[in-house]
């Protein structure tokens, strides 16, 4: 893992020198994104700068409990008004499609955990080891000297437990659980979170989760569990199609199951594939999302394709 000391340092001159900051978060936002995104927020407000979050999508519904602010569409923003740029957790998300609208003159700080990123930045602090960029930014705050009030570490420690699947995934080190334990401390709610983004899900969720759970096909080839959710489903539950995040993992730990994949009708014509497993079964999912041009970490990968889900006899299809 590299320590970034070099990097942090700039990045703290950068947030000295500029007045107004651009953060992105990445598409269809999750909690890592979210509690780094705001974390670094509240750090750059307290020191007086003007910060705006841009994001294709608007604040996530599920979190408010937690916290609420307002995400503003690119195309409402003068991208280029910006002193500075800091895309955290969305490099290759969100931010790879806003990089032409750049002027020169802006500095660009990419802040992201996820493998086979190539866009260039003037600061670049991205190593697939950590388990997720609020894990990153944690470091950050520490290494300068920020000061972490309690909702930055709520956010921080939201961002962290979503990325580990409560600690459970690979990428938990003895690093990870010593800065939630920080967290903690300093009055981030680990119960509260938990129950937010793991556990508390309304009927509409659950009746969700039921239908994707009675479709799930098993492949005894390859130790496949796979599902499919279309937007009729979503419907019909009175849903949103977020709410199936968790299924991936959940199907993931079937005692026979190598590895899940689930697939989900979006909006524009595109489906959605998650893939998850467990690190003793040794397979890497990030694999098989690179061959349908998506990316991820070992046990957590996923990759968009146009089109609609078809069922067929042998399980589905997209078309």
């Amino acid at each position: 893992m590299q320590s970034f000391e070099p990097e942090f340092r700039t990045l703290e001159y950068v947030i000295s020198k500029a007045q107004r900051i651009l953060l992105v978060a990445h598409n269809r936002p999750d909690p890592d994104t979210v509690g780094a995104n705001l974390a670094l927020e509240e750090l750059l407000l307290s020191r007086g700068k003007h910060v705006d979050i841009a994001c294709t999508n608007p604040f996530p519904d599920t979190l408010k409990s937690l916290a609420e602010r307002t995400f503003l569409h690119p195309d409402q923003l003068d991208l280029a008004s910006y002193d500075a740029v800091i895309a955290s957790d969305s490099v290759d998300r969100g931010f790879d499609s806003l990089t032409s609208r750049f002027s020169e003159n802006q500095v660009i700080v990419l802040i992201d955990h996820h493998p086979d990123i190539s866009i260039k930045g003037d600061v670049v602090i991205v190593d697939p080891d950590y388990s997720s960029t609020s894990e990153l930014l944690f470091l950050f705050f520490t290494q300068t000297g920020a000061h972490i009030t309690k909702s930055m570490a709520t956010m921080l420690l939201m961002g962290i437990l979503f990325d580990t699947g409560g600690f459970q995934h690979g990428a938990v080190s003895p690093q990870v659980m010593e800065i939630a334990s920080e967290l903690m401390k300093k009055g981030a709610p680990l119960s509260k979170i938990s129950q937010i983004i793991f556990t508390n899900k309304n009927i509409s969720a659950l009746r969700l989760w039921g239908k994707a759970f009675e479709k799930a096909k098993f492949n005894s080839k390859n130790g496949m569990l796979v599902t499919a959710v279309t937007q009729k489903d979503v419907s019909e539950c009175q849903a949103s199609v977020e709410d199936i995040y968790q299924v991936t993992s959940i199907l993931s730990t079937v005692p026979d199951a190598k590895f899940a994949l689930v697939l989900s009708e979006r909006d524009d014509n595109i489906v959605r594939a998650s893939l998850r497993s467990m690190e003793h079964h040794g397979i890497d999912v990030s694999a098989i999302a690179h061959q349908f041009g998506g990316g991820g970490h070992k046990l957590a990968s996923g990759f968009e394709v146009p089109g609609k889900i078809i069922e067929t006899k042998d399980g589905w299809a997209i078309q």
